[in-house]
């Protein structure tokens, strides 16, 4: 099936379509038929892919006039989260707006918020139904949710990769930190979300498919009918060193 990867805003999840028949490549603007609605979307690339369920289709190109409608209805939703933000604190809710956004037809409202706890804002979702007369969608969402909403520069001096070219956010642990051999000092392994960077996870799998030929500092290894510990490693060097009484070694073991 020739299928569409579409995104609803920049480095934003990428969601598959059928392409319908339709002539389209990347950077096309499209109207496209889901569950809460049509929205107006991106192509980020067209290709051959076995999906195993049901896609929606991409209905047609976008006109000139759909995307003037498009950029209105960003204002639109804009201006709605300064209502929100009134609303919620009229009822005593704690609750911090990122963004809002209309699907394209107008018929849903989905409002993305983040709170340290759970929130019932059912009496909000009222207040707002009542206000602008479509279904309103409230979505709490994580913090690292919210720096890809808002963006920012990393610790490497350039743009977040959530707000950047990052489709999908994985999870991120702790081990990919010590996998690495990276001092696990928070302002160095922690983003701008105060979570773990994502980066991590980008060269975790090579240095563990180097790990499985070096031994682990602390242990015991023979050289030489001695037996010596191991007292560093150098991963991507392919190195390690051993010492026995002060007799200190480095071990190339591309050179075994």
């Amino acid at each position: 099936m020739e299928v569409c990867g579409i995104v609803y805003k920049d480095a934003g999840k990428v969601y598959y379509f059928n392409r319908n028949d339709l002539t389209l490549k990347k950077g096309d603007y499209v109207i496209v038929e889901t569950e809460k609605g049509e929205q107006f979307g991106k192509v980020e690339f067209v290709d051959d892919r076995n999906i195993e369920y049901e896609l929606k289709n991409v209905l047609r190109m976008a006109t000139k006039m759909d995307y003037d409608k498009y950029l209105k209805s960003l204002k639109e939703a804009k201006d709605t989260l300064k209502v929100a933000t009134n609303y919620a604190n009229e009822l005593g809710l704690d609750m911090q707006f990122v963004d809002a956004s209309y699907t394209f037809d107008h018929k849903q409202l989905i409002i993305n918020f983040i709170a340290d706890e759970r929130i019932d804002f059912r009496e909000l979702v009222k207040m707002l139904a009542a206000k602008y007369k479509v279904r309103i969608d409230l979505h709490q969402i994580g913090v690292r949710d919210k720096a890809k909403e808002i963006g920012g520069i990393g610790p490497c001096g350039r743009p977040l990769c959530c707000t950047s070219f990052l489709n999908r956010l994985d999870t991120i642990s702790i081990n990919m930190a010590k996998n690495q051999n990276i001092a696990l000092n928070p302002n160095k392994i922690n983003g701008s979300c105060g979570r773990l960077l994502c980066c991590l996870a980008y060269e975790d799998e090579i240095y563990s498919e180097c790990r499985k030929n070096i031994p682990q500092v602390g242990s015991t290894v023979k050289y030489k009918g001695k037996e010596y510990k191991v007292i560093s490693n150098d991963l991507l060097a392919g190195k390690y060193t051993i010492d026995k009484d002060g007799e200190e070694i480095e071990i190339d073991i591309r050179e075994k």
